[in-house]
């Protein structure tokens, strides 16, 4: 959460290379518009969560109405608060999310994506280095880390860290978890001088 003015710096520099850039510059507003969006939506979180007074405020509100008419705009339905550093949207298009949902760090979304509720009280909450590609759907679960949810996949059930999910309903087609393992053929070779 941006909580100071170093924390939004943090959070603003690690979008940018989420985007795979160094700088921000004037002319990324008509070039790079999601990411003007996620510019927009984090001096937003900044104002909303720092600042109370009625200055602040006021201020807040101006940054509200424009991440919210960029977002319109772009089809982006993101709340304030959501999403951790190195956020990368990566296209315009329908992108829903639920004010709840929880996304950790250096996650890149696709188009069509939607971060829905499940039964009542279950959020989507998302590890860092997460992956969605597009049209996927993940409603009121558990994405570990380093996840790849493929195109069109439906997450109705918890997923673990360093898998690839895909299809409907979402099933592991990849898992990096056994390769981490040390096989035990590796292991005599090793230990043979």
């Amino acid at each position: 959460m941006i909580d100071s003015k170093e924390s939004l710096r943090r959070y603003l520099a690690a979008d940018l290379a989420g985007h795979q850039l160094t700088r921000w510059r004037p002319h990324h507003r008509l070039t790079y518009r999601p990411l003007y969006f996620q510019r927009l939506l984090r001096k937003s979180e900044y104002w909303y969560n720092v600042r109370t007074d009625p200055i602040g405020r006021m201020v807040f509100a101006w940054y509200a109405l424009r991440t919210k008419l960029l977002g319109e705009r772009l089809g982006f339905t993101v709340p304030r608060n959501v999403f951790g550093p190195g956020l990368s949207i990566a296209h315009a298009g329908t992108l829903v999310v639920n004010p709840e949902a929880r996304v950790g760090a250096r996650c890149r979304i696709h188009q069509g994506v939607s971060l829905a509720s499940g039964a009542p009280g279950s959020y989507p909450v998302i590890g860092d280095d997460v992956f969605i590609g597009p049209n996927a759907v993940i409603v009121g679960v558990t994405v570990g880390d380093r996840v790849e949810v493929r195109p069109g996949a439906v997450v109705i059930k918890d997923v673990p860290a360093d898998v690839h999910v895909a299809g409907v309903p979402a099933k592991i087609i990849h898992d990096f978890r056994e390769h981490t393992a040390a096989s035990p053929e590796s292991v005599a070779n090793v230990a043979k001088p």
